[in-house]
C-alpha cells in the first residue's frame, strides 16, 4: 500500500521470495509504467521488477492480499488507514513501513496503527536498508517486529539469499529506533556540515544512542532491541551516509543554507524534520532527557543558531558516561 521507492523495493523483494505482489498506488502514471514496463519510473527508475509484481489503483483489490506493507509516509499514515480500513478483515496482518513518530499526537507509528485498526494483526519492518540497495538485490537485513507466529511467517514470505528478516516481538522497540535515528541523522548531518570533525560526529553519534536507548527504557523497549538492526544498525547507517535523506537534509542546514531553500517544494522527504519536535515532546512526558534531539527540534524549528547550539551542549553538568 504505496509504491514509492521502498515499498516498490519490498515488493520486488517479497516477489523474489517467490511471493505474488500487488503494489497500490494513487497515480495513474506509477501505475501504467509497472504494468507496462515493469518499471516504476518515477519513484525508483532504472529498476526492472519481477514478473509477480503488477499494480492497481483499486485499495480494495489490493487490500485483499494476505498480509498488507502500509508505506505510506510517518506523517501521513493515520489518513492512510482511515481509507483502508473499510476494505480490510479483522486479523489481517498490516506490517508498518514509515519511521517516525506522529506529529501533534507523538504517537509511534504501532500506536496510530492500534489507534486507527485494533481489530489488525500489527507488525513493522525496519532496520538499516536504503531502498536503492535492496532493489540491486545487495545484501540487507533487517528486523520485522509481530507476534511470533506472524513474525515467522512474514519472515518466510521475504527471506531470500539477499534479503534477511530477523524476527522480534518487540514493536515499540523497533518503533522507537526507526524513528529516533531520523533525527540523530539530521544531526550528524549538521556536524558535518559545519566542519567540526569525524571526532565530534563519533561522540555526537554515542551519545545519540545513549538518549535513544534512555528513552527506550522508559517506553519499555528492551534494550537487546535497541541494540540491534532497527536500532543502532539503523542509526549507522542513516547518520554516516550521504545517500541518506536526513543526513543530506542535516548537512545543508550546517553549511548554512536558507531555510526558504531548505523547505522549498520538491525537496526529498526528510522523515526527520517532523519527527524531532514530536521525539522532544514524547521524551517529556516519560521525563526523560534528550538534549540532542531537543537541540536538533529547535534548529530546524529556528530557535536557536548554530553558533549557540554548540556552546550549549558542550556546557552542559560534567556527569559519569
Amino acid at each position: 500500500m504505496g509504491s514509492g521507492a521502498w515499498g516498490t523495493a519490498l515488493g520486488a523483494v517479497a516477489a523474489l521470495a517467490g511471493r505474488k505482489v500487488t503494489l497500490w498506488a494513487r497515480e495513474a502514471d506509477v501505475v501504467e509504467s509497472i504494468n507496462s514496463k515493469h518499471e516504476n519510473v518515477r519513484f525508483l527508475s532504472g529498476f526492472t521488477l519481477p514478473a509477480a509484481v503488477a499494480a492497481t489503483a483499486d485499495m480494495a483489490q489490493a487490500a485483499q492480499s494476505d498480509a498488507l506493507l502500509i508505506g505510506a509516509p510517518a506523517q501521513h499514515l493515520r489518513a492512510t488507514l482511515a481509507l483502508l480500513k473499510p476494505h480490510l478483515s479483522p486479523g489481517k496482518p498490516l506490517v508498518l513501513c514509515a519511521k517516525g513518530i506522529e506529529h501533534g499526537t507523538h504517537k509511534l507509528m504501532t500506536e496510530v496503527l492500534a489507534e486507527c485498526i485494533p481489530d489488525c494483526e500489527p507488525a513493522i519492518l525496519s532496520g538499516p536498508s536504503f531502498a536503492k540497495d535492496v532493489a540491486r538485490n545487495l545484501p540487507t537485513a533487517v528486523t520485522i517486529a509481530a507476534k511470533p507466529d506472524v513474525a515467522r511467517a512474514l519472515q518466510e514470505a521475504f527471506g531470500h539469499l539477499t534479503f534477511r528478516p530477523y524476527a522480534s516481538d518487540d514493536l515499540t522497540g523497533v518503533a522507537l529506533g526507526g524513528a529516533a535515528k531520523n533525527v540523530y541523522a539530521i544531526a550528524c548531518g549538521i556536524v558535518a556540515g559545519m566542519g567540526l570533525g569525524e571526532s565530534a560526529r563519533a561522540a555526537l553519534l554515542s551519545r545519540s544512542f545513549a538518549e535513544l536507548c534512555r528513552l527506550g527504557e522508559a517506553m519499555g523497549a528492551r534494550n537487546e532491541t535497541l541494540m540491534g538492526l532497527s536500532g543502532l544498525g539503523d542509526l549507522v547507517l542513516t547518520a554516516t551516509s550521504a545517500s541518506s535523506r536526513n543526513y543530506a537534509f542535516g548537512l545543508d542546514v550546517g553549511k548554512g543554507m536558507p531555510r526558504d531553500e531548505l523547505y522549498k517544494p520538491g525537496r526529498p522527504l526528510a522523515e526527520g524534520i517532523a519527527t524531532a519536535p514530536a521525539l522532544a515532546a514524547r521524551a517529556r512526558t516519560h521525563n526523560v532527557e534528550l538534549p540532542i534531539a531537543e537541540a536538533t527540534a529547535e534548529i530546524l524549528q529556528g530557535k536557536i543558531t548554530l553558533a549557540d547550539v554548540i556552546p550549549r551542549l558542550m556546557s552542559r553538568p560534567l556527569k559519569t558516561e
